[in-house]
């Protein structure tokens, strides 16, 4: 296997190890500086340059993408993905993970537990916001910080309202989120790669610190996962796109809350703290999948027109209900099912007599205009409007709305 990794750092701890690993393994690897691609959008096929002339041929890459080039480093992933280069962690997925807004909108669509959290532009509305994820004190987030920066404790509301004034005075943007106490301090950090937890370890903050990041003086020790927070932290990197991440996750009172997913997780301090491989982990997974590069599903089944990808979800009440996948009338609907979702289980490529229960989740690819009646209600789509003729007063008064309550708009 040629193996690219994506990194601006070559003598950083996580990029030696990455390519030692490989090498040891008989693997070919090189360190490539994200920032020396030109991507090549001239020819019949998308290709790369580096460093100013054609790029080699790879079989797979590792992309390792600062925050501060996150824009050019993500076009870079996905023409390699357009070039059917295989890659555990998509552009799709660093997108997701890179963005802290972005990736809570997207877990708390699926049943993960995260702290409650609210994003609110007026500063109106921070006094609810604050209410709303249970009161002082909160945590406040810039939703570019890394490393730690940008986390505020918040002890009390008036405290958490002149903090998030002030930030937003500065242009940022910043989220209000639950104060989880019983976990001050400390958080668990799994290394996933595929569809395992490799290694965990707990961060433990020192001092007065809340915070419990390495880079912030945290120190680490080695942690036993128990099966529902290795369960969490994979389906939280998975959802996200991602085959190779570290999942941070709050110890609370009610099981594992996850506060990020990072796409580029370090690896000394895990590596440190385990005594384990987990370089070598990484290589070896992508090597065992660099035959199947990630695919753009959506956009590879959507091509023919009339069809497309759908989300079904069997209602109580359903003639569905009871009756295997082969019993109902989807096949003969010209309707495929690609995943069954209960509960947490994901269960893929399900089989025709595998027998359908109220709130089960269908992932199909079929005829939109067969499966428009099967969509839930809140996401039924209209028929496409009709262009109207215009009015005969094009322009004239109306009533304005859009001012706020001291005659201001929003020009």
């Amino acid at each position: 296997m040629k193996l690219g990794i994506l990194s601006r750092s070559p003598n950083a701890y996580s990029t030696q190890r990455l390519k030692i690993a490989a090498l040891e393994r008989g693997h070919e690897a090189k360190v490539l500086n994200t920032v020396r691609f030109g991507i090549d959008l001239t020819g019949g096929e998308p290709d790369l340059q580096f460093r100013g002339r054609h790029l080699s041929d790879y079989d797979a890459i590792l992309p390792r993408i600062g925050a501060s080039i996150t824009f050019f480093g993500l076009a870079v992933v996905r023409q390699f993905e357009q070039m059917d280069v295989y890659t555990p962690n998509t552009a799709a997925g660093i997108a997701n993970s890179r963005d802290k807004l972005r990736s809570i909108q997207i877990l708390s669509r699926h049943s993960i537990g995260i702290p409650r959290t609210m994003f609110v532009r007026d500063r109106k509305d921070v006094p609810s916001a604050i209410k709303a994820v249970g009161g002082a004190p909160v945590v406040i987030k810039l939703l570019e910080g890394t490393q730690g920066i940008g986390v505020i404790l918040a002890p009390d509301n008036k405290v958490a309202e002149a903090v998030v004034e002030t930030l937003q005075s500065t242009k940022q943007n910043v989220l209000i989120q639950q104060f989880i106490s019983e976990s001050r301090g400390k958080d668990v950090r799994a290394l996933v790669v595929g569809d395992r937890v490799v290694a965990a370890m707990r961060r433990v903050a020192q001092g007065d610190e809340f915070r419990s990041n390495v880079h912030r003086g945290g120190r680490t020790e080695l942690v036993d996962l128990d099966e529902e927070y290795e369960r969490v932290a994979v389906q939280a990197a998975q959802i996200m796109g991602l085959r190779v991440a570290g999942v941070d996750m709050l110890e609370s009172d009610h099981g594992p809350l996850v506060m990020e997913v990072n796409s580029s997780p370090g690896l000394e301090g895990i590596e440190g703290a385990t005594g384990l491989d987990i370089a070598g982990a990484i290589v070896d997974y992508i090597a065992s999948q660099v035959d199947f590069p990630e695919l753009d599903v959506r956009q590879r089944l959507t091509v023919s027109t009339g069809y497309g990808v759908a989300e079904l979800v069997v209602r109580e009440g359903s003639p569905m209900v009871g009756k295997s996948i082969t019993e109902t009338d989807l096949r003969e609907r010209d309707i495929s099912v690609l995943t069954m979702n209960r509960g947490t289980k994901v269960i893929p490529n399900p089989r025709g007599n595998r027998v359908l229960e109220a709130e089960d989740r269908l992932l199909c690819f079929g005829r939109l205009d067969e499966m428009r009646d099967l969509v839930p209600a809140r996401r039924r789509r209209r028929s496409q409007p009709k262009v109207q003729p215009l009015p005969d007063e094009p322009l004239h008064e109306v009533e304005d709305h859009s001012r706020d309550d001291n005659g201001n708009g929003d020009d």
